[in-house]
């Protein structure tokens, strides 16, 4: 029973291309619209396609995804994060926040394995 409670409790692990393909299935999306969900899907897979990545150029396209993403209120550009998710009847501070502690998770995981593989490689050393 406690492990039943313990799995409702959960967060819900949806990939965003998950999330992206309910909405085009749901609504029939105008081509404009396509074009906002392509290009917030886009941004999106960078910020979690890139988080531990060593290339320069990938990592340039994570700076640039986590810019996009975490800024807020650029109502100014039509393709800002905010727009793009009011546009398509998002919510983009639920989304940013949701990315948010995505990538805290997951830096985390890789600074513990990290810390896993420097240990097994002193200990292999003694």
């Amino acid at each position: 029973m406690e492990q039943t409670m313990d799995s409702l409790l959960q967060p819900d692990a949806l990939l965003p291309a998950q999330y992206l393909e309910t909405i085009r299935r749901k609504n029939h999306l105008d081509p404009e619209k396509m074009l906002l969900l392509a290009v917030l899907e886009d941004g999106v897979t960078c910020f979690q396609k890139y988080i531990s990545t060593q290339d320069e150029k990938e990592k340039r396209l994570l700076s640039e995804a986590e810019e996009w993403v975490l800024m807020e209120q650029n109502g100014d550009w039509v393709f800002s994060f905010d727009n793009i998710c009011e546009t398509l009847g998002l919510n983009p501070g639920y989304i940013r926040e949701g990315l948010q502690r995505w990538r805290q998770h997951r830096l985390r995981e890789r600074d513990q394995l990290r810390l896993g593989v420097n240990r097994s490689q002193r200990a292999s050393r003694n």
